[in-house]
């Protein structure tokens, strides 16, 4: 191999140095965009009259020929390339000889492989929404399905009141829908082209940054160059966006894992969607669930070492930025986990009587027992303290709220009404709760159809 550098230096450089900053294997995936780069640049050189036309026509055939080869895997990498683009130009130059040296015309290493990374985020900002939205439309699916059903909503984990199961399915889908409003916004970001910033201090040639940007696809170029080169912030975006979406899969990984327990029972999960035991016949295990619940730490990690590498540089391109690739790279692993997960919500089989029985234990109606008497002008804190003592009698005599009498009720008040004992049960909370945003079947619907316009089917 020709080092780029070889005029400034009297030795060779040390192989061993070689091996350690070499990038090669690990951007062999950046390729094909580091080709579609140079092809924008080509074409903008000879637009420009920066190199003769008929050398950028040259240059931009022999690229298109290393893009077919990359695409049907028949590129012959050269064992001794430093990276990418010293692997892309070494195929060039033996196919086009001298000619292949004028397309590093007006561009540094700096901005080339700024502007690759950016290409990359953006094919990865498309994969995660597309991940998003299959998750969330299977939830959306499995919650059309499940209006009436009932089960209990917990805080602190502790049973707390009966909600719609396509409520709670609905709340996963309200925070997915966060999440591509994010990936949606950080990918408008990362839509600029740094090419024509060079080094870091421009370009002494009549480059054309906004054309290239426009045959890019791209949303426009940068305003310094500086920034331009030394800019990894959309990087920290792909990885805290990874790493958000990653915690949300993980919640609801997380609840997967609970209900499919023995002592939940709530949902089982699909023979093709669930793995065994090698020494426990009677396993069923929810590996997928767990995977993406450790697949969040995974990326939360790549979130902190982006930030904690940029926290320290000085402008405007160092070394260290080639770190930056592996959390990069690694966080494009946040969309197959979601759509994984989505495979694993379509084949799910709800257990709606253990979760009714379920929501019939736990005192669950206590909050309408409140309600009634607020209703009825008593204030809610003391409403509170005194259906706080029917609770405590109750659990003293091992008993639920269930088959409490009017009579029964009056006993402690005098103001609950006739209604307040067929008030308190599970139908009745689910229905009462109609407020926007509620678990009132009606709501629900309300929210499946608005979820749905959002998502698509």
């Amino acid at each position: 191999m020709t080092d780029l550098w070889k005029g400034r230096f009297a030795t060779g450089l040390d192989p061993n140095i070689r091996a350690f900053t070499a990038s090669l294997e690990l951007d062999k995936r950046i390729a094909l965009h580091d080709v579609r780069g140079s092809i924008a640049h080509a074409r903008m050189l000879g637009r420009q009259g920066i190199v003769p036309a008929e050398d950028a026509s040259a240059l931009v055939a022999g690229l298109e020929g290393i893009a077919q080869e990359l695409g049907a895997g028949s590129f012959p990498w050269p064992v001794d390339a430093e990276d990418v683009h010293s692997a892309v130009e070494q195929v060039l130059a033996a196919r086009l000889g001298a000619t292949a040296g004028k397309l590093h015309t007006g561009r540094s290493r700096n901005d080339q492989i700024a502007l690759d990374l950016r290409l990359f985020a953006l094919d990865a900002f498309d994969a995660l929404d597309r991940a998003l939205r299959a998750l969330g439309q299977a939830l959306i699916a499995r919650a059309g399905q499940e209006v009436e059903t009932v089960l209990p909503g917990y805080t602190h984990l502790q049973r707390a009141q009966p909600v719609s199961l396509a409520h709670h399915l609905l709340a996963h889908v309200e925070a997915f829908r966060r999440d591509r409003i994010r990936v949606a916004e950080a990918r408008r970001r990362t839509s600029v082209s740094p090419l024509g910033a060079a080094a870091l201090a421009g370009s002494p040639y009549p480059v054309d940054p906004a054309s290239v940007a426009a045959e890019l696809g791209l949303d426009g170029a940068f305003r310094n160059s500086i920034d331009a080169v030394s800019d990894r912030d959309f990087v920290a975006e792909l990885a805290f966006v990874a790493a958000l979406c990653a915690v949300h899969a993980s919640r609801l990984g997380e609840e997967l894992v609970l209900w499919s327990s023995a002592e939940f029972g709530f949902v089982e999960l699909s023979d093709a969607h669930a793995t065994g035991s090698s020494i426990m016949p009677q396993k069923k295990n929810p590996d997928v669930a767990e995977l993406a619940r450790g697949r969040a730490g995974r990326i939360i990690g790549d979130l902190v070492a982006v930030l904690t590498t940029l926290k320290g540089l000085p402008l405007a391109y160092d070394g260290d930025l080639q770190e930056q690739r592996v959390p990069l790279y690694d966080a494009t692993t946040a969309a197959p986990a979601l759509e994984t997960l989505a495979l694993l919500i379509r084949g799910l089989r709800f257990d709606r009587d253990a979760m009714r029985q379920a929501t019939e234990r736990g005192m669950l109606a206590a909050t309408d027992l409140a309600d009634h008497l607020a209703a009825r002008g008593v204030p809610f804190r003391e409403a509170h303290e005194i259906v706080g003592q029917i609770v405590r009698d109750r659990l003293e005599a091992g008993k639920d709220l269930a088959g409490l009498s009017t009579a029964d009720l009056r006993g402690y008040d005098k103001r609950f009404g006739d209604d307040a004992a067929d008030g308190a049960t599970v139908a009745r909370s689910l229905a009462a709760r109609r407020s926007p945003g509620g678990t009132a079947p009606e709501r629900v619907r309300e929210a499946l159809a608005e979820a749905e316009a959002a998502f698509g089917r």
